[in-house]
């Protein structure tokens, strides 16, 4: 038992952290809250499993915000190019994206899981699941084990996995933040990242509900809707990742590409990236969105270009020349709110009605209410605080023989594999350093 390792949580950092540790000739024993290993990663990238991006090394940092710099040292021992080749070696091939993504060449998540699981048995790693630790056990600041219940499971260190609070279901419910609090650690506030957000104009959104928007602008703003500055001018993307760029007040982010209008608010992509951002916005006072349907066109140049459609085909109603450049969907409710009925004829629509319809185009506003809640993320954000954690072997600072990787820790970043980069660049680095140090005391 000199040599043994306890690593609580059996996702991608804990995988990781045992596999490592085992690797390098500790006693490993795996311990999972759920019936089996791995839920949560089978679920990531829709199921096909966003391993990585192939972004340089600043450029990734970058995406977690000024929490990445703790990322350095991880990522100079085990990267990108570490981690494909060690699940090459239990044959996972893997292809990239044109926007950098990597997948596996299955696109099947279950074939990472399953690699991983051969690292674990190569190694020797014990796996116990339906295992719900209750307790770390410490004497003098030092970890002696785990507690299951009424039983205590001795350790020489152990390596706290044990995942953020979102889905639930996957055994990622929290309880690493306890399990770290108890031991003096301080938890950063957890709030949902790559989440949906709620609108204050529900019955708004629910006319609107399942329109998937390409192509389109959503920009954040620290305001009532009805406060938003039309003449305010952008200049392009503002968002985390996007380096050297700070968008003009009271701009919070703004972001082009997909997104959906649900029954209860928004969501899609570029909904998911600026969720933090606007998350942490709702704190400091009210917030609203605003979408432009047409970011390729100034407001007099979609002006002229409605005023064309109106003119060449100017006996049509204008639910049917819009019904060309809107999804259907959007047709009625934008009408109605710019106060147009819509059976009359394009010739019929004054310079003024077209104002006012341009100004919607341009600006279809919501006023945010809340994110949906924590468990619907896709990410918690917060968690134990880097200040309390070596980055170069992921202990901790407080108590001894005690080991941090992966989502537990106060670190996320935007979609895009970067996540998963970090669950398995601080496994690695944990189970590594764990295993260093039980080996060295127990020789």
């Amino acid at each position: 038992m000199k040599r043994q390792i306890v690593v609580v949580g059996a996702g991608a950092g804990g995988m990781m952290a045992a596999g490592r540790a085992a690797e390098i000739g500790a006693d490993v024993l795996l311990l999972e809250r759920t019936n089996r290993p791995g839920n949560k990663l089978r679920l990531t990238g829709n199921g096909r499993c966003n391993l990585t991006n192939t972004k340089d090394l600043d450029d990734f940092v970058d995406m977690y915000g000024p929490n990445g710099r703790f990322l350095y040292s991880a990522f100079q021992r085990f990267f990108r190019d570490d981690l494909l080749s060690l699940l090459g070696r239990y044959g996972v091939e893997t292809k990239t994206q044109p926007d950098g993504r990597v997948f596996p060449a299955s696109n099947r998540a279950e074939d990472v899981v399953l690699a991983l699981q051969r690292y674990l048995e190569e190694g020797g790693v014990r796996l116990r699941n339906n295992a719900r630790v209750s307790a770390i056990c410490v004497n003098r600041q030092k970890v002696t084990g785990v507690e299951i219940g009424q039983e205590t499971v001795p350790g020489a260190a152990v390596v706290l996995a044990t995942g953020g609070a979102s889905y639930p279901e996957t055994g990622s419910s929290g309880d690493g933040y306890r399990l770290a609090a108890e031991l003096g650690h301080t938890i950063v506030k957890l709030r949902p990242a790559l989440v949906p957000l709620v609108v204050m104009e529900i019955d708004l959104a629910k006319s609107m509900q399942g329109i998937a928007l390409k192509n389109v602008r959503l920009t954040a703003y620290q305001c009532e809707a009805d406060r938003i500055d039309p003449s305010l001018k952008l200049a392009g993307d503002y968002g985390r990742g996007i380096a050297g760029r700070r968008p003009p007040k009271p701009v919070i982010e703004s972001r082009t590409g997909e997104m959906m209008i649900t029954h209860f608010g928004i969501s899609g992509p570029i909904t998911l990236l600026m969720s933090l951002a606007i998350v942490d916005a709702l704190e400091r006072g009210p917030v609203s969105v605003a979408i432009d349907l047409f970011p390729q066109l100034d407001q007099s140049q979609l002006g002229q270009r409605l005023q064309g459609e109106f003119d060449r085909y100017g006996k049509r109603s204008l639910r049917h020349l819009l019904d060309a450049l809107l999804p259907h969907k959007l047709v009625d409710p934008l009408l109605e709110m710019a106060g147009l009925p819509p059976d009359r004829l394009g010739h019929q629509i004054t310079a003024l009605e077209r104002e006012r319809l341009t100004h919607l185009l341009k600006s279809l506003r919501f006023n945010v209410k809340a994110p949906l809640p924590i468990a619907s993320a896709t990410v918690t954000a917060g968690g134990v605080s880097l200040d309390e954690i070596d980055p170069k072997t992921m202990a901790s600072r407080l108590v001894k023989g005690l080991y941090f990787c992966g989502e537990v820790l106060d670190l996320d970043a935007d979609t895009g594999g970067y996540n998963l980069q970090a669950a398995f660049s601080t496994g690695w680095v944990a189970g590594e350093a764990a295993g260093q140090g039980v080996i060295a005391r127990s020789a």
